[in-house]
């Protein structure tokens, strides 16, 4: 029997689904990363530096879809860790750049197994997991336009 509240069911959510997925597979990733004292958004951090070698902090704001306020703290922990440094732009002062340090390099060659130790702890066949990746993709999309 169908209620007016039925829209207020988790069941009936999209968000939970997601949420929760999220959060579990971001879970697999803890006891990798603990070892190298990484929580998962440093990681993912450090994977944006890594393809990018030297950019600026809103770059990698962007490139996350976080905000400087919570950007700034991981970058300081990175640089605390030895895996980045910091120096302002030559052509805009106001603007800090983002490089790797040859212990940030380093890291990269450390956790290159992850992605695939990841892989075999999500049970979706390599066609669904490219399906699943680009329907988020298309729903990040839709919500960042609005």
């Amino acid at each position: 029997m169908s209620s007016k509240y039925d829209c207020l069911k988790i069941e009936n959510q999209l968000c939970f689904p997601l949420y929760v997925a999220s959060k579990e597979v971001v879970r697999r990733y803890q006891p990798y990363l603990k070892h190298f004292d990484l929580t998962y958004t440093q990681y993912i951090a450090m994977m944006v530096i890594w393809e990018k070698e030297v950019l600026s902090v809103k770059e990698l704001c962007e490139a996350l879809y976080l905000d400087s306020g919570t950007v700034s703290p991981l970058i300081r922990k990175l640089r605390d860790k030895g895996y980045i440094s910091m120096k302002h732009s030559k052509e805009d002062e106001r603007v800090q750049l983002i490089s790797l340090t040859e212990k940030g390099e380093e890291l990269q060659e450390k956790l290159k197994q992850i992605p695939s130790q990841i892989g075999s702890c999500v049970n979706l066949s390599e066609e669904d997991a490219g399906k699943l990746y680009t329907i988020l993709y298309q729903l990040i999309g839709g919500l960042k336009q609005q």
